[in-house]
């Protein structure tokens, strides 16, 4: 009895798991459009004096954290969708124009590149493997999916550096 109620929790977690787990490209390019939308209104939010803020000496800026994001994002889609990256590998975060401007900019072209990358894809593209970064291998799915987590793990990061802005971060943008 045990066994069989063990084995349909795991039955139910697996069915909720793929049910919450976007699977076409459209429903990617929803999420993706959404997530860069509510990272500019974090870029937005944070005051332009406040770009190169950081909470300690030894983490990243602000800025730096939103050019993380964008460099990820760039190597990251690069991998999963086989297109070459208009952006080098860390260059966003070597900017020396730390501004408002530039680096909404920049992130903004980031995010721009994942969201025509996925379009670029087909559905059934999203079930084939791949060896991201020469060691892990996943669907190209799972791959996007730890993409987004990603971004969304270093923009709620930033969220602290907003408030000790003494600023109101933006409401949670999920749907």
């Amino acid at each position: 009895m045990k066994t069989i109620k063990t084995l349909l929790s795991l039955a139910l977690f697996t069915l909720m798991f793929h049910a919450g787990y976007s699977q076409n490209v459209s429903e990617m390019t929803k999420d993706w459009e959404r997530a860069k939308a509510y990272t500019l209104e974090y870029l937005d939010a944070m005051p332009a004096d406040k770009f190169d803020f950081k909470p300690t000496p030894e983490i990243r800026s602000f800025a730096e954290q939103m050019l993380h994001i964008t460099d990820a994002n760039y190597g990251f889609i690069a991998a999963i969708a086989g297109i070459e990256s208009p952006v080098g590998m860390g260059e966003s975060e070597k900017s020396t124009d730390t501004s408002k401007e530039n680096v909404t900019k920049l992130v903004s072209a980031g995010y721009d590149f994942v969201i025509e990358g996925i379009k670029g894809m087909s559905d059934a593209e999203l079930s084939e493997n791949i060896t991201l970064f020469g060691q892990f291998e996943m669907s190209k799915a799972q791959a996007l999916a730890k993409t987004f987590e990603h971004q969304t793990h270093h923009r709620g990061q930033s969220t602290i550096y907003i408030r000790m802005a003494g600023v109101k971060p933006p409401n949670e943008k999920l749907f």
